[in-house]
């Protein structure tokens, strides 16, 4: 029970600690403010060149899209798309918990790199 009171009392000293400074320093404010316009924009060009693709599936399954899914390069050959099929359905299988649309996007990928070469 201590404890809890202990971690109630030093959050409230954080609390008005912060306050104190917030108001003793109102240059402060400003200065936070511009430091966050000055921050670097997110826009779709920077999202694309991300380690990791934010987006849906394409209507239609192309090679960009079959790469990213299998996470090869476009140009890679059917041994590395083989193994990374082999890994990505080892850890999306329905039968392990994993989403059944998702292991079929995974082998039309697989399918759609084979026949692509």
């Amino acid at each position: 029970m201590s404890s809890v009171i202990l971690t109630g009392l030093g959050l409230a000293a954080i609390g008005f600690g912060g306050r104190y400074v917030m108001r003793t320093m109102p240059q402060m404010s400003q200065k936070v403010a511009e430091a966050m316009k000055s921050l670097p924009k997110f826009d779709a060009e920077s999202m694309a060149s991300s380690k990791y693709y934010k987006g849906g599936f394409d209507q239609k399954m192309n090679k960009r899209e079959a790469a990213l899914i299998l996470g090869v390069s476009p140009s890679a050959s059917k041994g590395k798309v083989k193994d990374a099929h082999k890994k990505v359905m080892l850890l999306n299988h329905p039968d392990r918990g994993g989403s059944p649309y998702l292991a079929s996007k995974i082998n039309e990928a697989k399918d759609f790199m084979d026949n692509a070469k």
